[in-house]
């Protein structure tokens, strides 16, 4: 139905979460409908942010630099770690405006099923970090049987370098209604209640 090379930049876009055959067949459409400059702009922002964006030497946060912008950041409160899976995760976090510590990336969850075991994650280097100065490390994994599996690994072996280990409630969200949660969400919530 289409010239290759638009079935090909169909399958392109099909690469990205959440994006089926009428989403990339609509995004191939509307570049072809841009002009030559749009388009020259948005290969050239593709090719910059793969060759100059690398992870943070010190967290494995995106960067341009060799420490991140949190790192960077001498305001932060770096006594405090906040684990998470990627980079995403932090950018979720920071929306919050509430944390103020720095965050250490683990780069993935221990899965059985997938063949990741703590050997491939990030998990060595969280390690090296904790010393004497850190009082408090967050676990901030998904609450997935991988996310919990993880953070679980990740208590026992933080509870040997003597330091607080938390993580985050989980529960309902805000809206949520108790009759539509599963029993694990209720669960969470129980466990995460606090005094009113």
């Amino acid at each position: 139905m289409y010239p290759e090379s638009l079935n090909k930049l169909i399958q392109s876009f099909k690469m990205f979460p959440g994006v089926g055959n009428k989403t990339a067949e609509r995004y191939a459409l509307l570049i072809l409908e841009k002009d030559e400059e749009e388009v020259s702009r948005f290969i050239e922002a593709l090719k910059e942010s793969k060759e100059k964006i690398k992870t943070c030497t010190i967290c494995g946060n995106y960067t341009e630099e060799e420490k991140c912008l949190i790192c960077s950041d001498k305001s932060r409160n770096e006594k405090l770690i906040c684990v998470v899976q990627s980079p995403k995760d932090i950018i979720a976090m920071e929306k919050t405006l509430e944390y103020k510590g720095v965050y250490h990336v683990i780069g993935g969850l221990i899965s059985q099923s997938k063949g990741i075991l703590p050997e491939d994650l990030k998990i060595k280097e969280l390690l090296e970090r904790i010393d004497q100065s850190i009082e408090e490390v967050i676990i901030a994994t998904n609450p997935t049987l991988e996310g919990e599996t993880t953070a679980l690994y990740l208590d026992k072996l933080l509870k040997e370098k003597n330091v607080l280990v938390t993580r985050i409630a989980h529960g309902l969200p805000m809206g949520g209604h108790l009759d539509y949660a599963d029993e694990l969400t209720l669960i969470k919530a129980l466990e995460g209640r606090k005094k009113m």
